[in-house]
């Protein structure tokens, strides 16, 4: 690896940018600031929390009865509420109680007064959509409360499942999470470091570890940046790296090189176009695209000039706020791997507004200037005033640009609209094997919505909701036994009459038999069948039509008369109705076939056993 992309910081700023309408004497410090989503800038100094206006006025102020971090901002909760960490206990601070009953201050996490905080909290990210507070505790864990105080669940940073150890994979005695977890608005992700090196994604909802990359190879202290559009950036001090990683699965897609950079948590920020941007003790201010494109800006000579704070979003999301200070000298040299910044007594500082995307710069003025000088007459010069907290100012008031300020959801869905879910391909293997598989998914799916079909007809049929299944298929399986016995009976018949003559009484019984064989026919194919009830809407006829075809029935008597039965069936209306036919009988002589046919004679019969009945073959 070259020298030019290995940078490593060994000694950082030897000064303190403090403008000169500060008074040191009163002692005044003031933390990390936040701008919140009203305009406001919140800020904590010892026991008090304040809430600044743009122009440097004290909206107001609540006394807390813990010493504040002032290394650590506080974060924005959503509806009215802000989470602050003094003497290792989380507070949250509900501002629209100020002025009724309600109490404005309460202990989230931690013990409450007069007991002593053993957890150290690392730091915290809070989700407003799901109204969750994410803790990292040192040597504890990664802690998930909603905003009542219930516990939700925590995890460590080793985690065992399906007999297989995730995360700490070259420590596991000394290994826990280390960096202040981040959360993307997006993907609904929270990304955190541990003490080795390895970055973890894991959902807000869930205790599993979406994926984990191992960055010790470059360093085991870097920045976690979420980009909040498909992409999450990490920083590496010590070599000067920014890192692209796509959210979905954390690889790398890109990594630029930057100058030497001022301490080891300096964080870029990301607009609303994509672009990320971080400033260098080299001067610039790098940004880079989507695609890692890289810029550079620079509003002085960068010889004698340092970028020490990282920039502010303005309103709008599009542009950034950044400082560029002018030193009367400045010395780099490099000793291996190591790049040593010195430089002495600040000349002039100038803050800048512009747009990375396209390079255009909105507004610039140099230090003291109009508006710096509206702040020192301010509630502000009770305070000590250093570089982030003046930039933080001036990003949060609206500056006369073409720019108009948007709500942070917004914002949101500007960039979240930027990501582009990739396409992945399941299949591998030639294109006929991916043709067969999807046909036989597609034969799958018909033969389900058929199976279906047929559920839902056959547990709709009538009977079957009368005498449940078990009945249902009892008396089915009764039917078809009785259909076969009649089938059998039907058969014997018939070849006896084929074989000899036989009486009345015979073909009486035959067509009795056949009539019943029928009526269990048409129960076993209406309602006792596996499919749909049909019923028969057609009015009964009032003479005896004949519907369909016939069935006939041929055999052969002993004296060479051959005998044919014609059964038609009439318009039956239900099971129990009374079965109307009309059998027709043709006695043909064969030794009278040269010389005509014997004229038919027809005999109606119904299903009574008291109608007379005259037999055909009779003809003496």
């Amino acid at each position: 690896m070259s020298m030019s992309i290995t940078w490593l910081l060994h000694l950082l700023v030897l000064f303190s940018f403090v403008p000169t309408f500060c008074s040191v004497s009163t002692r005044h410090l003031l933390s990390k600031p936040l701008i919140g989503d009203d305009g406001r800038i919140y800020v904590c100094s010892d026991k008090t929390f304040l809430a600044f206006e743009t122009n440097g006025t004290i909206a107001w102020f609540i006394h807390v009865d813990y010493k504040c971090n002032v290394s650590m901002a506080p974060v924005h909760g959503g509806h009215g509420k802000i989470y602050l960490v003094a003497e290792n206990r989380l507070l949250k601070i509900d501002y629209r109680n100020i002025g009724i009953s309600e109490p404005t201050v309460e202990v989230f996490f931690g013990p409450g007064p007069g007991q002593k905080a053993e957890a150290e909290i690392i730091g915290l990210t809070v989700s407003t959509l799901s109204s969750t507070v994410f803790i990292n505790i040192k040597n504890r864990g990664l802690f998930a409360y909603l905003s009542r105080g219930r516990l939700l669940w925590s995890l460590g940073a080793m985690l065992y499942q399906f007999g297989y150890r995730q995360g700490c994979r070259k420590n596991n005695t000394d290994c826990h999470f280390a960096s202040v977890p981040v959360l993307d608005q997006c993907e609904a992700s929270i990304y955190v470091a541990n003490t080795e090196g390895e970055l973890y994604c894991l959902s807000v909802r869930g205790r599993d570890f979406r994926w984990i990359q191992d960055f010790s190879s470059l360093d085991k202290s870097f920045t976690i940046t979420p980009g909040n559009n498909g992409h999450l950036y990490v920083t590496v001090p010590t070599r000067a790296l920014v890192v692209a990683l796509d959210v979905f699965s954390g690889n790398i897609l890109w990594q630029g090189s930057v100058g030497p950079l001022s301490k080891i948590d300096c964080a870029p920020v990301v607009d609303s176009n994509g672009w990320i941007s971080i400033g260098s003790l080299d001067g610039f201010l790098y940004s880079f695209s989507p695609t890692g494109i890289l810029k550079k800006f620079s509003r002085k000579n960068t010889e004698n000039s340092i970028v020490q704070v990282g920039p502010f979003l303005d309103c709008s999301g599009f542009a950034v706020y950044s400082s560029q200070i002018e030193m009367e000298g400045k010395v780099s040299h490099s000793i291996g791997e190591y790049t040593i910044v010195s430089a002495i007594r600040p000349k002039v500082a100038i803050f800048t507004m512009l747009v990375p995307a396209t390079g255009s710069i909105y507004w610039s003025e140099e230090y003291p200037g109009q508006r710096s000088t509206l702040l020192s007459k301010s509630d502000l010069s009770q305070f000590v005033v250093n570089e982030e907290i003046l930039l933080t100012f001036l990003a949060a008031s609206k500056v006369d640009t073409p720019l108009q300020c948007r709500t942070t959801g917004q914002k949101l869905a500007s960039s979240c609209s930027q990501a582009r879910n990739k396409l992945v391909n399941i299949y591998s293997g030639n294109e006929r094997t991916i043709e067969f598989f999807l046909l036989f998914e597609s034969f799958l799916l018909v033969l389900l919505i058929g199976l279906v079909r047929f559920c839902c007809t056959f547990w709709a049929k009538k009977k079957l909701q009368d005498q449940g299944l078990g009945g249902f298929l009892d008396k089915r399986c009764s039917l078809q036994l009785q259909k076969k016995a009649l089938a059998k009976t039907i058969s014997e018949l018939e070849k006896k009459a084929a074989e000899e003559s036989v009486d009345n009484e015979v073909f009486q019984k035959l067509g009795d038999i056949v009539r019943k064989k029928e009526i269990i026919e048409r129960k076993l194919s209406t309602t006792y069948s596996l499919g749909r009830d049909r019923t028969n809407s057609k009015s009964k006829s009032m003479l005896p039509l004949q519907i369909g075809k016939p069935k006939s029935y041929s055999f052969q008597g002993t004296k060479k008369q051959k005998l044919k039965m014609i059964h038609t069936l009439s318009d039956t209306s239900s099971d129990s109705s009374t079965e109307e036919e009309t059998n027709m009988f043709e006695v043909i002589d064969s030794s009278a076939k040269d010389k005509g046919k014997t004229p038919m004679v027809e005999v109606a019969s119904n299903s009574s056993n008291d109608e007379y009945f005259t037999n055909p073959l009779d003809v003496t």
